[in-house]
């Protein structure tokens, strides 16, 4: 990680998003001991809802074994199968055996939706969150995330088109709550003009973040550019100033 690039988006983002929240970052590799290491005897998790911990700067390293919920393991690389019946859980379920959760209008339209995914290559690797002020000079960050309010979110949303004309230069594809943070925003990052994701759509993460929040993510390639373009876009005038104004009242 360029220092010199970390202390200065440090800079802008108390300039021009004032107390707002801190980005974290994720990369998958090997953890130096930097991030502790996540063991549970937990039966379950929801990793947005571990995500909370890194939010407040504690940085952690998830490997196989620690995501707990299948839908991570799929998302993340760590398995490419689904658990049996999964198509009637996330759509109509089962009468008298399982209830869906009816996300997806059929258990085809699910199978569909599975057999189109790609697994990340993710296989003997840790997946290291850590949030952006905690970055040392031997991290790689790949994917930026961000946890943002309506105001900070159409900051990010605009910035990130500033230098756009493509109508897709922004998506929100359809997913779980990690799908849309982790999964999709890496798929991006290798492309030669990756989109931005915003996502946390998903009912069942919604418990994991406040009632006036959302996900935005982008490769780290793009950020690098976002924060080049901070100085030179609508962040230095009026119109945004009165949306800082309020987003430090708050």
């Amino acid at each position: 990680m360029d220092l010199k690039l970390k202390d200065k988006f440090l800079t802008l983002w108390d300039k021009y998003f004032g107390i707002a929240e801190l980005p974290i970052s994720f990369f998958f590799g090997h953890n130096d001991g930097t991030a502790t290491k996540v063991v549970t005897n937990k039966k379950w998790s929801c990793i947005i809802c571990e995500l909370s911990q890194v939010r407040r700067g504690q940085s952690l390293a998830f490997d196989e074994q620690a995501v707990l919920c299948g839908g991570a393991k799929r998302f993340l690389g760590y398995a490419d199968t689904i658990r049996p019946g999964f198509e009637y859980f996330l759509s109509c379920g089962i009468p008298g055996k399982l209830e869906g959760e009816r996300y997806i209008q059929t258990p085809e339209m699910v199978l569909e939706l599975v057999n189109k995914q790609v697994t990340l290559p993710s296989k003997g690797k840790e997946i290291i969150f850590k949030r952006w002020d905690k970055l040392s000079i031997n991290d790689n960050p790949e994917v930026i995330l961000f946890f943002a309010t309506p105001d900070v979110l159409s900051g990010l949303f605009t910035l990130a088109n500033f230098d756009q004309t493509r109508s897709d230069s922004t998506i929100t594809p359809f997913g779980s709550g990690c799908a849309t943070a982790i999964h999709y925003p890496y798929l991006e990052k290798d492309k030669e003009n990756p989109s931005a994701v915003i996502g946390m759509f998903d009912p069942s993460a919604r418990k994991c973040v406040s009632s006036d929040m959302l996900t935005f993510a982008v490769p780290f390639k793009k950020m690098v550019t976002m924060i080049d373009l901070m100085e030179e876009s609508f962040l230095i005038t009026s119109t945004w100033e009165t949306v800082k104004k309020r987003i430090n009242r708050k």
